[in-house]
């Protein structure tokens, strides 16, 4: 089944993808809509392209702006999610912020963007994470996915903090795993994504596909693919997926 057909495999089911107005999130909240969910499109300042993605789903949709960053403002996304729609049985955590700092510019890495990118990226998806816990604990087959980066589990990435962020989260997820099943949390770790953000980034991609297996960078609709996988893994918790096209098999 490609990305553009339909089903009813996750007919009945409420899903929260934040950071949906583009690019992973978008992709993602477009295929799990496709497969039957209601889907609750999230971002914190694109409130046109959100609603524009929510408006075009297959099913029904939700547009809600919120900064997860701001724990009220998560609240306020779980509650009209439950407004809308009753419940909720998935949560993809998406929303992410960063900003490129070489890591060998220790000076260049200042205190304001280390705080942003642990606000966004830890804090926010934990404020988030934590309050939509008793609404999961409602579902018969809940899911969280956190989507965090190949930067959490190898020391690379668009900055330091982004990376030690990715590996918090990458952490937060076997730690709630262990304590809150049945939730199953799962996190999906991609390599170098094809995205409107990494649109310039012409000497990236062309390394990966000289260096990776398998030749080129991911897509958004690779990482919504992965994300089903993950959905559909009932016996897996506490993992991290890699979705790197084999780039660390090699480096």
């Amino acid at each position: 089944m490609t990305e553009t057909e339909t089903s009813n495999e996750l007919a009945g089911q409420v899903a929260i993808v934040t950071g949906s107005s583009s690019g992973i999130g978008e992709a993602t909240a477009r295929r799990l809509s496709s497969l039957g969910a209601f889907v609750v499109v999230n971002s914190s300042s694109s409130v046109e392209a959100g609603q524009a993605v929510a408006d075009s789903l297959p099913n029904e949709s939700l547009y809600v702006q919120a900064d997860i960053s701001d724990s009220t403002q998560s609240q306020e996304l779980l509650d009209a999610t439950i407004e809308r729609f009753g419940k909720l049985d998935i949560l993809v955590n998406n929303a992410g912020w960063t900003t490129v700092v070489p890591h060998d510019q220790l000076d260049e890495l200042t205190d304001e963007i280390f705080t942003k990118t642990f606000e966004v990226n830890v804090f926010g998806t934990w404020f988030l994470t934590k309050a939509a816990i008793p609404l999961l604990q409602k579902s018969d087959d809940a899911c969280v996915i956190t989507v965090t980066s190949i930067a959490g589990v190898r020391p690379v990435g668009s900055s330091m903090a982004y990376s030690m962020a990715k590996a918090s989260l990458n952490q937060m997820t076997t730690l709630l795993a262990k304590s809150y099943g049945p939730i199953r949390f799962n996190a999906l770790a991609p390599g170098l994504v094809a995205t409107p953000w990494t649109s310039d980034w012409d000497a990236q991609h062309a390394m990966i596909a000289e260096m990776a297996p398998l030749s080129r960078s991911a897509t958004p609709e690779d990482c919504a693919e992965a994300t089903v996988a993950l959905l559909r893994m009932k016996y897996a918790t506490g993992q991290v997926l890699v979705l790197d096209g084999g780039l660390t098999v090699v480096t």
